[in-house]
């Protein structure tokens, strides 16, 4: 049984939060680190997964739907996902497509915990932390009973709650958060910790604009570095895609 597990989901090539919170101690010294998807779809993708490489067999990679789409045929409709694409020396592309969808592990304290990108069935679906139940119980209805807690990401905002007796958590976005500034993550094990890593934004931003060919970069990471939309907006552009209302 592992005893401690960092969780970094939807970094999207942001390299100065990435390493931010890999400094972290508690990252330090976990036992394993999850990546729960939409690992290298931003500016700085080529170096973010030769990091992340570097952490071997303690890192747990699972695919998100940037993930996907950046080994899929067709170029994706986001601009900096399609430009990532095509920067991806061939193991790296083949490393992203051959990513399992979900995975688990058994933590101290929590038990079964599942891990998966967006929800348990699909890697674009969305859930909110104010998801209706009749929601959770439909896109949870085949998760084995066994399971207690799952782990998502995919809408970059962090909450724990407790829906039909399971434990989720998000732990927001390292790379594009809502909400606030800062690479946001989580801790497991005995609990449930959701951490926010601060850093110095202005240098990621000038960093990301001199160290990025994506045309654009100075005005991307200004826009996602910095948290320019709030989580209210956010929940306002994901809230009807949850199926609230219909």
């Amino acid at each position: 049984m592992i005893r401690r597990v960092a969780v970094l989901s939807d970094i999207h090539g942001v390299l100065p939060a990435l390493e931010a919170v890999l400094a972290e101690p508690d990252v330090r010294a976990a036992d394993r680190i999850v990546l729960t998807g939409d690992i290298a779809a931003g500016p700085l993708p080529v170096q973010t997964l030769d990091l992340l490489d570097s952490l071997g067999e303690r890192a747990l990679w699972i695919s998100g739907n940037a993930d996907r789409e950046l080994v899929q045929d067709e170029p994706s409709p986001d601009p900096v996902s399609a430009w990532a694409a095509g920067r991806l020396r061939p193991e790296q592309t083949a490393r992203l497509a051959a990513l399992p969808a979900g995975a688990e592990l058994e933590i101290e304290g929590l038990g079964r915990v599942l891990f998966c990108h967006a929800t348990p069935r699909d890697d674009e679906e969305i859930v909110l932390v104010d998801s209706r139940a009749a929601r959770w119980a439909e896109v949870m209805a085949a998760v084995d009973e066994g399971v207690g807690t799952v782990v998502c990401g995919h809408t970059h905002m962090p909450y724990a709650r407790i829906a039909h007796g399971r434990m989720v958590v998000n732990p927001g976005s390292v790379g594009m958060p809502y909400g606030r500034p800062g690479a946001h993550w989580a801790l497991l094990g005995p609990g449930v910790e959701l951490r926010r890593t601060p850093y110095d934004y202005a240098a990621a931003c000038a960093r990301i604009a001199a160290e990025s060919a994506f045309p654009g970069a100075a005005e991307w990471a200004d826009a996602y570095v910095n948290a320019r939309a709030s989580a209210e907006e956010a929940i306002g552009v994901f809230g009807p895609l949850d199926g609230r209302g219909a």
